[in-house]
């Protein structure tokens, strides 16, 4: 995928990460303290370098050592280093300590921060290549609360003193734009990646907090994660917050149902129940350790050749307020799904999917860019322990069509065949046939044009968040409509 994170920056001089340092050396009153764990001082070196740190730098520390680590900031309940609660505790711990130590009577201007990242870097055998979580706490007035921004990031690169080096160049840019870009938070996404690119770092989650976002919409930043490129997928939590991938899909049983959801409709729960009650039922599942994801390809959320943020928020909110795990990804093809889901987990996984989006996965016109053509996507879609749940269609002369009577390409036939009949596609026959026929097309159709009916074909409690929240221009359609 091309990177696109220079945007505007396209024809501004980009500083340099001396002249980033030295600009924030320079401020008399910004102040703090560094704590690096796992992968050296990195950061810190390139204000020590840059000149006036003095000014800078209250402290500077790596608790590289567990035993001093947990001395200093405590043991964490699951026994690990990388982890965002121990980067939140370095966090509160330093800035304590700052608060503790210097009066605001001796340093009434000063804008106290603490910088803090934990890592760990590829390993020796080059089997894991490391990622880390990477924070700041700061004031933009002293008298002000504090605010954070809080990233998660995985190496690309396969060498532990490049991937070191990429750790201080992020640094850099994190504390820079922190202080002199935080009225423009999009735009600091895309500066954390000054002198950087994909090849080299991935930043999959990001949270920011405090008095100076507090119109920050925290799921419309990780939007800006896939859509900048800076990552492949990121990940809502049923309440909505976002939440790390890996966190949530370790080692689990995992089952995906991809759609517009524009809006979710009852065809898509049906199918999302009906599909997990025989997930849970195969052999190698554990329904303690099952995953389900609803995901959305960033394909899906572009009108115009522009993401449509907002009709992204309320695809979002309303699949997190049924309940469910919220995935927005770059992956067109299903394959590339799967290869996502395997980085986390071995076990068994499940595709919930229509008829249509089956008959697309057998178009070879999604594969000419591979070397292998479909053979190759096929193997790395079918290759793993999974299987694909197909939820029937309405002809339109009435008749279901399912995966018996179902029309591939003349070419395709045998390739399906093949997989049909080892058991790599199984029917969904305990459906609901009074809702086949609705779309969530025309359920936007009669929004746009004033009508009701359409609150009948959405699960419970849907159309009600659609109109207290107005969702998919429901207000604004309504009243020109009364009018």
């Amino acid at each position: 995928m091309e990177i696109t994170l220079k945007g505007d920056r396209e024809f501004e001089d980009i500083p340099s990460l001396k002249t980033k340092a030295l600009r924030i050396n320079l401020n008399e009153n910004i102040y703090g303290t560094f704590a690096e764990i796992g992968a050296g001082q990195e950061t810190v070196r390139h204000f020590f370098r840059a000149g006036g740190a003095s000014g800078t730098i209250a402290k500077a520390m790596s608790a590289y050592d567990k035993d001093f680590s947990d001395a200093i900031y405590g043991i964490e309940d699951d026994g690990r280093y990388v982890t965002e609660a121990r980067l939140r505790k370095m966090l509160t711990h330093e800035i304590q300590l700052i608060e503790d130590r210097l009066t605001r009577d001796k340093h009434p201007n000063k804008m106290f921060f603490a910088f803090a990242n934990t890592v760990t870097t590829i390993d020796f055998a080059k089997q894991y290549k490391g990622h880390g979580w990477v924070g700041i706490r700061f004031q933009i007035e002293a008298d002000q609360d504090y605010n954070d921004i809080v990233l998660h990031l995985r190496f690309n690169e396969n060498d532990a003193r490049l991937q070191q080096e990429t750790l201080g160049t992020l640094g850099i840019n994190l504390i820079y734009g922190a202080f002199y870009k935080h009225k423009e938070p999009k735009k600091l996404l895309r500066y954390l990646y000054d002198h950087l690119d994909k090849d080299q770092i991935e930043i999959d989650t990001i949270n920011f907090s405090g008095p100076a976002f507090e119109n920050v919409d925290n799921r419309l930043m990780s939007l800006q994660l896939v859509k900048n490129g800076m990552t492949d997928a990121v990940m809502f939590a049923p309440d909505g917050n976002n939440v790390l991938p890996a966190r949530v899909l370790y080692k689990k049983n995992i089952l995906a149902l991809r759609g517009s959801f524009r809006p979710v409709t009852k065809v898509n729960i049906d199918m999302f129940q009906k599909s997990y009650d025989m997930f849970i039922k195969e052999n190698k599942v554990d329904v303690d350790n099952t995953q389900v994801v609803f995901e959305i390809t960033l394909s899906n959320l572009r009108a115009e050749g522009e993401i449509n943020e907002q009709d992204f928020m309320d695809r979002a909110r309303l699949l997190c307020s049924l309940g469910h795990t919220v995935l927005i990804s770059n992956f067109q093809e299903y394959y590339k799904l799967v290869e996502y889901f395997s980085q986390y987990s071995k076990n068994r996984m499940g595709l919930s999917m229509g008829v249509n989006n089956l008959i697309d996965i057998f178009d070879e016109k999604y594969y000419r860019h591979l070397s292998g053509g479909i053979l190759e996507a096929f193997g790395k879609l079918f290759f793993k322990d999974l299987r694909v749940y197909l939820y029937p269609m309405e002809g339109e002369d009435g008749s279901i069509v399912n995966s018996e009577n179902l029309k591939v390409h003349p070419r395709m036939k045998e390739l399906y065949k093949f997989f049909k009949y080892n058991g790599k596609v199984v029917d969904i026959n305990d459906y609901d046939r009074s809702i086949l026929s609705i779309f969530s097309r025309n359920v936007l159709k009669n929004i746009s044009e004033g009508k009701s009916d359409w609150e009948s074909m959405l699960p419970e409690g849907v159309a009600k968040i659609i109109k207290e929240k107005g969702l998919f221009g429901y207000e604004a359609e309504e009243v020109i409509h009364n009018n």
